[in-house]
């Protein structure tokens, strides 16, 4: 039997503002979380995003180190119900007083599209379909 991909973790630096922001996406992270070292959310499908802060990771691998301000490579796409719910939860998120990289556009691809980063650097970025 192979593996199957069960989850995804993301090393954050303030588990209370990194659970504000995904709770803003709808991210069901238990009541208290911000307390702990450690939080997890399901996902549809049954993966989970799993957030752990530097210092937890530090506990178990001493050689870890935070990256810089910007993280390169992987993103976290969350799709919205329709090109208006990207354009209001990318402006929601902005006020709030997060990073903004791109603001919405219509992608050639057939989706609006738009990109942000989380507290910690990492790309999230919010779509929805234009075309059936």
């Amino acid at each position: 039997m192979a593996p199957s991909l069960n989850g995804i973790g993301l090393a954050v630096a303030d588990m209370a503002t990194s659970l504000t922001f995904y709770r803003r996406l709808g991210l069901d992270f238990p009541a208290g979380a911000e307390d702990g070292p450690h939080a997890e959310a399901e996902l549809p499908g049954g993966i989970r995003l799993m957030l752990d802060t530097h210092a937890s990771i530090s506990s178990f691998d001493p050689s870890h180190k935070p990256g810089g301000p910007i993280k390169d490579g992987a993103s976290l796409a969350f799709l919205c119900a329709d090109p208006a719910e990207v354009n209001s939860q990318h402006a929601d998120l902005v006020a709030a007083g997060h990073t903004n990289v791109k603001d919405p556009w219509d992608a050639p691809w057939g989706q609006r599209y738009a990109i942000l980063r989380d507290p910690d650097g990492y790309q999230v970025e919010l779509f929805a379909w234009t075309k059936n």
